[in-house]
């Protein structure tokens, strides 16, 4: 995943892990207290109870009904592109095979020609694949990073309700905070997905057919 996902998550984990931080050093709510005195005794540190909870925060994210749609959406969107490079592929593949099957007797022009055709139709090809593919991420991110914002509150209130001092992330991205060993239990990844789902009232997506193989990237063109 690219930086700006990155960002996204790292911020949301930690807005997580400094809430809770936050929330257990509160007092609880009482009366209102007279007015502190001028000088005030210096407050000593207190260990609490400490209830760790751990979330593989990018894979809920992604887990999410939300986001899994919103990334159906998006491939959708990209069909007709995909559509279109496949069938300059398969142009492509036409013409080197046309090119090599050329006789021996044929002019030196038309053969130059031929391969300068499918020079520049590779190079055309590999643009568009190039495009497509930044195009395509990029709107992938957006869509991940707008419920990775959701997804990091819903984790912190789900921590927050359930008596958790602490919530790491566990994601795979070396610039997020991570443990080296945790209880299979407190992990609440699946858990926050199945709230999050709840709270945004979004149905599983469909099951989807298994798609092809994806095509390999153009070859380079034949040499003379």
């Amino acid at each position: 995943m690219n930086r700006t996902f990155v960002f996204a998550t790292a911020l949301a984990t930690g807005l997580a892990a400094s809430s809770l931080l936050a929330q257990t050093s509160k007092a609880p709510a009482t009366t209102p207290r007279p007015a502190a005195p001028a000088a005030q005794a210096e407050v000593k540190p207190e260990a609490i109870p400490a209830k760790v909870a751990v979330i593989a925060f990018e894979q809920g994210v992604v887990a999410t009904n939300e986001a899994q749609r919103a990334t159906l959406e998006v491939q959708k969107k990209y069909e007709p592109k995909k559509t279109a490079i496949d069938s300059q592929s398969a142009e492509l593949e036409s013409l080197k095979k046309q090119y090599q099957a050329l006789p021996t007797t044929i002019p030196d022009e038309e053969r130059a020609a031929r391969l300068k055709t499918i020079d520049d139709k590779t190079k055309a090809l590999q643009r568009d694949v190039e495009d497509a593919t930044n195009a395509y991420n990029t709107d992938v991110q957006e869509v991940l990073g707008k419920v990775a914002q959701k997804f990091g509150g819903t984790a912190v209130k789900y921590a927050q309700e359930h008596g958790f001092t602490l919530l790491l992330n566990i994601g795979g991205q070396q610039q997020l905070p991570t443990v080296l060993w945790w209880q299979r239990e407190t992990d609440i990844t699946q858990a926050a997905i199945d709230a999050y789902n709840v709270a945004s009232g979004v149905a599983a997506p469909p099951p989807q057919a298994p798609t092809a193989a994806p095509r390999r990237s153009p070859a380079a063109a034949p040499h003379q």
